[in-house]
């Protein structure tokens, strides 16, 4: 049961969260360039469902059955996340519409480079892992006979050192 002031700080963040979200609607729905308020309503109930009915559920499946190790699943999720924001940019490139400044950069080659640089990084990462695990089994196993041999030479000492049954 958490105590009082967790209890104040989570009633603290959601009225804070509630007031931002409230903000932010009141801007959005007063913008000038917002001729349909409904439709940012559709937008808006179907981002939600597409997030929470099919997105979450895909990532969750698709970490929990095919990608075994905490790395490899969190650089899907990194590589999921950037590649939802990054990717209508990248599938509207060469689009400017006579504007050369609406999409100015390479952002497929940029989307690619962020991919790799996490990827590097999720590697590093595994290896770095896989060596601390290795080295610790590895001396584990050094350390193992020599441990070994010496229970068995204290077993032996106290045998030595037992008094001779006198029967």
């Amino acid at each position: 049961m958490p105590g009082p002031t967790a209890r104040w700080l989570r009633a603290a963040l959601l009225l804070g969260g509630l007031a931002l979200t409230a903000y932010g609607l009141s801007g959005l729905l007063t913008d000038s360039y917002v001729t349909d308020p409904f439709g940012v309503l559709v937008w808006a109930l179907g981002a939600a469902l597409l997030h929470d009915g099919l997105w979450a559920p895909l990532v969750c499946l698709v970490g929990a059955h095919l990608a075994r190790g905490p790395v490899l699943r969190g650089w899907l999720v990194v590589a999921a996340a950037v590649s939802a924001v990054g990717l209508p940019a990248v599938l509207r490139g060469g689009e400017d519409h006579g504007n050369p400044s609406v999409l100015p950069l390479p952002y497929l080659r940029n989307w690619l480079l962020v991919l790799a640089a996490t990827a590097g990084l999720a590697l590093l990462l595994a290896l770095a892992r896989w060596w601390r695990r290795h080295r610790r089994h590895r001396g584990a196993q050094s350390r193992g006979p020599r441990l070994r041999s010496a229970r068995l030479g204290r077993a032996r000492l106290r045998r030595r050192e037992r008094p001779a049954d006198p029967s």
